[in-house]
């Protein structure tokens, strides 16, 4: 009979179920087994009726309580982000007379994390280090994850290295799997490598695969896709598989390093139809971003075709693609083909959408999207959305129309958006405008030379000489140096980067001689490439032609 009814509890599906296997509890007296309570619980908290789960539990918790009971109500509620109800579940185990064991930290500290109460936080290691319970593995790996959570790290390393120093659950898995994704939460990558590198290696595939990826997937989101593969190379040479996360953490460094690592991302490419991932959706995603950003759009189209079951981020990615590559009519097709799939686009949809009609030039039909995101869709405007259909009023040369949307903007504009305008003023000679744009510019990112040159652009442009100086001067005043220009070429399956003035590169002197002949024989045809450029600043030109001012 319990066991017929613990199996009944597993396999409930609705409330129906639930109050039926409730009732023949009761009948039967079988409400207080332990066992079969805290399985009503968790089935009531899976299903998302916690308040039933409560009020079950609040009736037998006084006349017969059990940890066991406590514990999966805490963890239920946790499960349910109710964490505030967790953890008062938690603080009612004294007054019952029982106390807290390993298990019922680990829950209550994961209740502290979703509130980032880190009073309670330390209150509850400290009943912990009470109940003897400090050196156990569950609750060490719990204390190092709030810790980390907390952003508090070096609490967490303190607790980390006091276990180690006691020698006590030292080569765990947990704990050490815990304190590595911990420095990758808090953005922290090298020294989670570190660790990774000194963790001994007594753990599982799995356990081991967990923690490198972790890493790769640090890396990454730190925008640091060189160490990122550089630590996915390493995986390969200590024999430990990648599976199909590990791929799609090492795809998106290759994603942001574009054309850099195109071999990589074609091997990974091999590699997931190999180990049969072909199949899953996120990875087929990745693969379009990586091959968009590599330059290889006809691969990306291939990918997407080949996606059986597309998702909004399916369409949303080859759309935004697309438009990268300046194919905007395509991308603006793209989605037309999207909303006959009637899949519902989102916010981030629209970006691209926008962006894609800023570079056919549709304004029209930008106008049109913008309106059609909140009464055909109900997505609200956010700032990017503005920012895109600002830079499409402004490329058409609507200055006043953008200027006037600028104004109407329920956010504060951010630097890309007087970016767009002093672009624009840039290609259509408003040099009121630039001025406007400049000023708002030089409080946003002072830093940045490329604002006053655009600015002294646009003064020469209009003959306005003095104001032009000006610009340059302001800049020299300010003390904004001038960022030098750089470009890249790919030979073989390397690539070489050049940056202005620079004289570092193995090849300079033949690279230095190639550029003399050409400069020499350009002015033999009478073209003077520096004098070509005068009027336009150099600083943010191609780099050869900052490369042939320097030699």
């Amino acid at each position: 009979m319990r066991e017929r009814l613990l199996y009944l509890l597993k396999h409930c599906s609705n409330l129906n179920h639930v109050e039926t296997a409730h009732g023949f509890m009761v009948r039967t007296a079988l409400h207080h087994d332990k066992l079969l309570l805290s399985q009503f619980i968790e089935t009531c908290s899976s299903l998302g009726f916690s308040a039933y789960a409560h009020s079950v539990f609040s009736v037998n918790s006084q006349s017969h309580p059990h940890i066991y009971v406590f514990n999966t109500m805490i963890k239920g509620m946790t499960l349910c982000n109710s964490a505030f109800e967790a953890l008062l579940v938690y603080k009612s185990i004294g007054r019952v007379g029982l106390r807290p064991d390993c298990y019922s930290f680990p829950f209550a500290l994961k209740a502290v994390v979703d509130l980032r109460a880190m009073s309670l936080g330390t209150q509850i290691h400290s009943q912990a280090i009470c109940a003897g319970l400090e050196s156990n593995v569950h609750v060490v790996s719990a204390l190092i994850q709030m810790y980390s959570s907390c952003a508090r790290i070096s609490d967490a390393r303190k607790v980390f290295d006091e276990m180690r120093l006691a020698s006590v659950c030292s080569d765990d898995v947990v704990v050490w799997m815990a304190m590595i994704a911990g420095y990758v939460k808090v953005g922290d990558p090298d020294t989670a490598m570190d660790l990774l590198s000194r963790m001994p290696r007594t753990q599982t595939d799995g356990a081991v695969l967990i923690t490198w990826t972790s890493v790769i997937a640090g890396y990454a989101q730190m925008d640091r896709p060189d160490e990122a593969i550089a630590v996915f190379r390493k995986m390969q040479l200590e024999n430990v598989v990648p599976d199909e996360i590990a791929m799609l953490a090492v795809l998106s460094a290759c994603a942001q390093l574009g054309a850099f690592h195109i071999r990589l991302g074609e091997c990974i490419h091999g590699y997931v139809k190999k180990r049969g991932f072909d199949q899953m959706v996120t990875l087929k995603n990745a693969l379009i971003e990586m091959y968009s950003n590599s330059g290889n759009i006809s691969n990306a189209l291939h990918v997407f075709v080949n996606i059986t079951r597309r998702t909004v981020i399916s369409w949303t990615t080859i759309i935004s693609a697309l438009a990268f590559h300046g194919l905007g009519t395509q991308a603006l097709d793209m989605f037309s083909r999207m909303e006959m799939a009637q899949v519902k686009p989102n916010d981030i949809t629209f970006i691209a959408v926008l962006s894609a009609c800023a570079h056919v030039g549709l304004v029209n039909l930008g106008r049109y999207y913008f309106h059609a995101m909140k009464y055909r869709y109900g997505i609200q405007h956010e700032i990017q959305h503005y920012g895109c259909m600002i830079d499409l009023l402004g490329r058409a040369g609507y200055l006043a129309e953008a200027l006037k949307l600028v104004s109407e903007m329920p956010f504060q504009p951010n630097a890309a958006i007087w970016g767009s305008l002093l672009a624009a003023s840039n290609i259509h000679g408003d040099a009121e405008l630039g001025e406007l744009a400049l000023l708002h510019l030089v409080q946003l990112e002072p830093w940045n030379s490329g604002n006053y040159a655009l600015l002294s652009n646009i003064y020469a442009s209009a003959g306005r000489w003095d104001k032009s100086v000006m610009a340059r001067k302001l800049m020299r005043d300010k003390g904004v140096r001038k960022m030098p220009g750089w470009s890249f070429i790919q030979v073989s399956t390397r690539t070489h980067e050049f940056i202005a003035g620079d004289t570092s590169h193995p090849q300079f002197d033949r690279i230095h001689g190639t550029l003399f002949t050409m400069n020499e024989e350009m002015k033999t045809a009478h073209y003077d490439p520096i004098n070509e450029f005068d009027n336009h600043d150099s600083d943010i030109g191609p780099a050869s032609i900052s490369y042939c001012s320097s030699f």
